[in-house]
């Protein structure tokens, strides 16, 4: 394949630094708008679960795998499109769908429409962070690039922070799904904000002297390119398993809550907004300077970066969440998110400079289908299904099937004993605790996949700015 820039380097546009900041502002509220869609799920997880009487498994379907599957999927055919065509107009369309169909589950009136409804969002999301990565990297340069995508990804906590908020509060004094259609028209907007003040930038833009092959080059290709290199396998698992801990957890950190703790859904939201927002903020924002700083010293630090952050990470969670005063497990859970997300810029950044910038928007791709099959799509279902199987053990011993039938939705039926209620309570509480720690030794998994990765990293580095 003939190897080509994507125009003379002098007719290249030279955007300024205004510029560019006001293109990654937009893409973080892009990227803001699709967690909040997400993270609304979680929040509303318990209102929705008593006014449609589900188990924690069909949560954790809604919030998980039913998304997961579609969004994960139809990623690699909207990337490949996107390596062709005009990114920003592909980003635009995405948010108006999952904008839409996030509005659409508040007329959902039965489990089956809100899990339609929930998959429509997935189709749409599909098409937003592949073609974003690969806009911001025709923006920043190798030097700058997991900056900005830790820029990027604080779209992320923010996300999860408005969303907890804003779906907490209207869930306690409207209705849960006057919170959806809340969330979801204000995306709409943003969907045209997107379409008319984003130029689409040349290939390659910000490294003018590697070549941009002239057209895309067939998938096989990406896929050679990527899983020749151990180096990229490794990040992969890791930040799969990383993301299985993340949606996991964070699909039951308001349920949980609300059931240890007994807070209501606006108090849950603020403190899933702190941990979730302001905590897991930092360690996002934070993550790429600190491996662009590092890096320049020894490049194997974007993946010992992640490393270290994950070891610390781990016990923290752990021992906020085996916490049986209120307080003082938040006080702990706000710690932990500053190392834990530390993974996320630095991860994205050093694969884009892994492969020719015509691959970039299919290595994001291929890296979030990965990522989110093992992380979204079976994170909350496992967690859920966890969470199920331990109440039902601590509540005597019973079967899932016997357990459900004693405490349908969670609850004792209407006029039981007091007895009952408490040890039905009792079980889900305690059963979710578990169910979180047992899956929080994931994150040690995870880390040696990030160490193993820094073994052969400078040599993927080197390979990918000799041209793919």
């Amino acid at each position: 394949m003939s190897e080509t820039f994507e125009g003379p380097a002098a007719a290249r546009p030279a955007y300024s630094g205004g510029y560019k900041a006001w293109v990654l502002a937009i893409l973080v509220a892009v990227c803001t708008s699709n967690f909040i869609d997400r993270t609304i799920v979680s929040v509303l997880g318990e209102a929705i679960k008593a006014d449609l009487k589900l188990a924690d498994w069909q949560l954790g379907v809604l919030g998980g795998l039913s998304f997961a599957v579609f969004y994960t999927v139809l990623g690699i055919p909207i990337a490949r499109l996107a390596e062709r065509r005009n990114r920003v107009k592909i980003i635009a369309a995405s948010v108006f769908v999952w904008s839409l169909m996030t509005a659409l589950c508040g007329g959902a009136a039965v489990y089956w429409q809100l899990l339609l409804c929930r998959i429509g969002v997935g189709v749409g999301e599909a098409g937003c962070t592949p073609p974003s990565h690969s806009v911001i990297s025709d923006y920043f340069g190798p030097d700058r690039r997991a900056t900005a995508l830790s820029i990027y990804s604080l779209g992320i906590p923010l996300g999860h922070l408005f969303g907890a908020l804003a779906g907490g509060w209207i869930a306690m004094t409207l209705d849960w799904r006057v919170a959806f259609v809340l969330v979801g028209v204000p995306g709409m907007v943003l969907a045209v904000v997107v379409r008319f003040g984003i130029k689409e930038p040349p290939r390659g833009n910000a490294e003018p002297g590697r070549p941009a092959a002239d057209t895309a080059p067939p998938f096989k290709d990406v896929l050679k390119v990527l899983f020749r290199q151990r180096a990229f396998i490794h990040l992969a698992i890791g930040a799969g398993l990383v993301s299985f801990v993340g949606y996991g957890v964070g699909q039951f950190i308001s349920p949980y809550l609300v059931r240890a703790f007994g807070f209501d859904y606006a108090q849950a939201g603020l403190v899933l907004g702190l941990i979730g927002g302001v905590s897991a903020g930092i360690g996002t924002l934070m993550g790429g300077p600190i491996a662009d700083w590092a890096a320049k010293r020894d490049l194997r630090w974007y993946a010992w970066t992640p490393a270290v952050g994950l070891v610390i990470a781990a016990p923290l969670y752990m021992l906020g969440y085996l916490q049986t005063d209120a307080r003082l497990a938040v006080a702990i859970l706000l710690i932990p998110g500053l190392f834990h997300y530390l993974y996320l810029g630095p991860t994205f950044g050093v694969v884009h400079s892994m492969v020719e910038p015509r691959m970039r928007a299919s290595t994001t791709a291929l890296l979030l289908l990965i990522l989110n099959l093992i992380g979204l799509g079976l994170g909350p279902s496992a967690v859920g299904a966890l969470s199920d199987l331990f109440a039902a053990h601590l509540f005597g011993g019973f079967g899932l099937g016997e357990f459900t039938a004693a405490c349908p939705g969670g609850r004792a039926p209407p006029g039981g004993a007091a007895a009952l209620a408490d040890a039905c309570s009792y079980s889900l509480a305690t059963g979710l605790r578990y169910a979180i720690v047992a899956s929080l030794f994931v994150l040690f998994w995870a880390a040696a996949h990030f160490w193993l990765a820094s073994r052969t990293l400078r040599q993927a580095i080197a390979h990918g700015a000799g041209g793919a």
